[in-house]
């Protein structure tokens, strides 16, 4: 199992989540259920239903909606990106604020890095793959 990463000053449960090329940093603490992206609420954050939806539900499977705050810093990628990031994080820190809750946060899936990432350009080509067009004359 991972070790569990608390904040030395004030006690707050961390974790870090990443997917493509966004990092998310998440620290929750007990509280009445505020949550803040960049200081910014999460609807104003993230504007897309169902990148709130994505990360809700972490928060539904352990029946943790209203009894954690929720403090996110979320930098690099697109929305959907930065979502993901904040649903992998936000998993993390919730099995470093009580271990009972990594079986069900794994068997949900909440707990794997989506791995797939944007592939690299390659010299001679326009893209990974595209090549450049061929030209009869």
């Amino acid at each position: 199992m991972s070790a569990t990463k608390k904040d030395k000053i004030n006690g707050d449960s961390l974790g870090t989540g990443r997917r493509k090329s966004s990092v998310a940093r998440v620290r929750i603490r007990a509280g009445s259920g505020k949550f803040t992206v960049n200081k910014k609420t999460m609807e104003d954050y993230f504007f897309n239903e169902q990148d709130r939806a994505a990360i809700m539900a972490t928060l539904n499977l352990v029946e943790q909606t209203g009894k954690v705050d929720v403090l996110v810093r979320v930098n690099g990628g697109g929305m959907t990106g930065q979502s993901g990031a904040v649903r992998m994080g936000l998993a993390r820190a919730l099995v470093s604020l009580n271990e009972g809750l990594h079986d069900p946060l794994r068997d949900g899936g909440f707990l794997t890095r989506d791995s797939r990432m944007k592939e690299r350009k390659k010299p001679g080509l326009r893209g990974a793959r595209r090549g450049v067009q061929f030209s009869k004359r």
